[in-house]
C-alpha cells in the first residue's frame, strides 16, 4: 500500500515479535512535538476543550446519579453514549480514511458543542429529565464516532513520523492534566452553581480548538494520501489487522479492560455516594486523583525510547490488581490513595497500545484501523456498563470494581501467553541478586546454553 505523500510508515514489525517499531533508540525530548506551530495550535486548543470535557463528564454522571439515584442508570448513559462507536466506527473510519482531516473536525467538534449548549439550556432552565441526558449522550457518541478517529489519525499528519510518538504522548498528558481542573472545576459548579453551568462552559470551550484549526498552516502540513472511494474499503482494514497477530491482540486486551474494567464512572460515583457516603466533592477527588496518576505515566511515556508489548501486558496486570486491592480498601483515604497508580498503569496501557497501533500502520489504512481500536476500546462500553452497573447496584461497589479487576488480570495473563506463544517464547523463573525474576526468553535459549552432546 502507499505511504502518502509526506508520511512514511514506520517499517511493520514481524507479527511474531512481542516488540514493536517503537523499539527505536528516543531521539526526541519530552515536548519536543511542541516546536511544531500547527501541533501547537493543535494541543493549546485541546487543553481547553479537554477541561470542559472533563467538566461535562462529571457534571453528567452526577446529573443521572442525582435524578435517578441509580449506577445502573449512570451505566446507561456511558453505554448510550458510546453505541454509536460500536455500531458505526468502523465505518467512521472509512468515512477518514476518505476525507480531509482538518475540515471534518471541525464539523465534528461544531456538532459537540452544540449538542453540550442545547443540554446547558435544558437545565439551567429547570426543564431537563434523564432522556434529555440519554438523548445528549447518544448525540455526543455519534460525533465522536467521526471525530475520534479523525483526531488520533490527524497527529501523524501535524508532525510527521518522527515526532509520532512523542505527539502521541503528550495528547494522552493534555487530555488527563484536564483531569486534574475539570472535575475539581464541576466540582465546585455542582455544589455552588448547579451542574448547568458546566455543560455551558464546556461548549463554549470548543471555541479553542475551532479556532486553532482555523489557524493551522495548511502547507506545514503532512499530507497522507487519502484513500480512494470504493468498495471493500471496511473488509480491506479488518483484513489488514487480522493478518498482524501485534495488533489484534493488543486491541483484544483493550476491548476487555474497556468493556469491564474501565467503567470509572460507575464505580467511582458508587464508591462516594454508597460505600464512603460523600457527595460529589468526593466523586471529583477520585478523577482528580486518578489523573496526577494518568499525567505521570503519558509523561513517562513521552520520554520512554520504546515501548514493547510486554510493557502493555505488565502494565494490564498491575491494573487489575490495584482494582481489586482498591476495592478491599476499608478507609476512604486508602482507596483515594490507590487512584494515583491506578491512573498511572491505565494510562501506560492506553499510551503503549495507541501509540503501537499508530506507528505500526500504514498510514493509507490508519484511519480504519484507528477506528477499530476506537470501536472495540470506547464501544465495549454499551455492553460493559449496563452490566457492572447492574453488579454494582446488586452486590454492591466492592464486588463489581473486584470483578473488573479479575476479568483484567485474567485477559492479560491469557494474552501475554498468546504474544510469548507467537513470538517463540517461553517463561523463566529465576534469581538475580537475591530477588526472584520472572522473564520472556526465548524457547530455545536452555538449549542454546546446553553443552552439545
Amino acid at each position: 500500500m502507499s505511504t502518502g505523500s509526506g508520511a512514511a510508515s514506520a517499517p511493520a514489525p514481524d507479527p511474531y515479535d512481542t516488540k514493536t517499531a517503537l523499539d527505536a533508540p528516543r531521539k526526541n525530548s519530552m515536548f519536543s512535538s511542541l516546536r511544531i506551530r500547527n501541533y501547537r495550535l493543535f494541543f493549546l486548543g485541546q487543553v481547553v476543550s479537554n477541561i470542559g470535557t472533563w467538566m461535562q463528564r462529571i457534571a453528567q454522571d452526577w446529573l443521572v446519579l442525582s435524578l435517578t439515584g441509580s449506577s445502573a442508570a449512570v451505566g446507561i448513559t456511558t453505554a448510550l453514549q458510546f453505541l454509536p462507536m460500536l455500531l458505526f466506527g468502523l465505518y467512521g473510519g472509512v468515512l477518514v480514511d476518505r476525507l480531509r482531516k482538518r475540515p471534518t473536525l471541525m464539523v465534528t467538534q461544531s456538532a459537540m458543542a452544540l449538542t453540550s449548549l442545547a443540554l446547558a439550556v435544558l437545565t439551567l432552565t429547570g426543564m431537563v429529565e434523564v432522556w434529555h441526558i440519554y438523548v445528549a449522550a447518544l448525540a455526543l457518541g455519534l460525533a465522536t464516532v467521526v471525530d475520534n478517529p479523525a483526531r488520533q489519525s490527524f497527529v501523524s499528519e501535524l508532525v510527521g513520523p518522527g515526532q509520532l510518538q512523542n505527539a502521541v504522548s503528550l495528547n494522552s498528558a493534555n487530555f488527563q492534566s484536564a483531569r486534574l481542573v475539570g472535575p475539581a472545576v464541576a466540582g465546585l459548579l455542582i455544589t455552588g452553581v448547579g451542574t448547568g453551568w458546566a455543560f455551558l462552559l464546556n461548549g463554549l470551550s470548543f471555541v479553542a480548538p475551532l479556532t486553532g484549526l482555523m489557524l493551522m498552516r495548511t502547507r506545514e502540513l503532512h499530507p497522507v494520501e487519502r484513500a480512494p472511494r470504493g468498495k471493500g474499503q471496511l473488509r480491506e482494514g479488518l483484513r489488514y489487522v487480522a493478518g498482524r497477530p501485534d495488533l489484534v491482540w493488543p486491541i483484544v486486551l483493550v476491548g476487555f479492560m474497556g468493556t469491564f474494567a474501565f467503567n470509572f464512572p460507575v464505580y467511582l460515583s458508587a464508591f462516594a455516594d454508597d460505600v464512603f457516603h460523600g457527595g460529589a466533592g468526593v466523586y471529583s477527588m477520585f478523577n482528580t486523583l486518578m489523573a496526577v496518576g494518568s499525567v505521570s505515566g503519558a509523561l513517562l511515556a513521552a520520554r520512554r525510547g520504546t515501548a514493547r508489548l510486554r510493557l502493555l501486558i505488565m502494565a494490564a496486570l498491575a491494573f487489575g490488581a490495584l482494582e481489586i486491592l482498591a476495592a478491599a480498601s476499608p478507609e476512604l483515604w486508602m482507596f483515594a490513595l490507590i487512584m494515583v497508580p491506578l491512573g498511572l498503569v491505565s494510562m501506560t496501557v492506553n499510551v503503549t497500545t495507541n501509540t503501537s497501533l499508530q506507528m505500526s500502520t500504514d498510514p493509507s489504512v490508519r484511519g480504519r484501523v484507528m477506528a477499530l481500536y476506537m470501536m472495540v476500546f470506547l464501544g465495549g462500553a454499551p455492553v460493559g456498563a449496563p452490566i457492572v452497573g447492574w453488579v454494582t447496584d446488586t452486590y454492591g461497589a466492592r464486588v463489581g470494581f473486584a470483578v473488573g479487576g479479575a476479568i483484567a488480570m485474567t485477559v492479560a495473563a491469557v494474552i501475554g501467553l498468546i504474544l510469548a506463544r507467537a513470538g517463540g517464547l517461553r517463561l523463566s523463573f529465576g534469581w538475580n541478586h537475591g530477588h526472584p525474576r520472572v522473564r520472556f526468553v526465548p524457547r530455545d535459549h536452555t538449549k542454546a546454553l546446553a553443552p552439545a552432546a
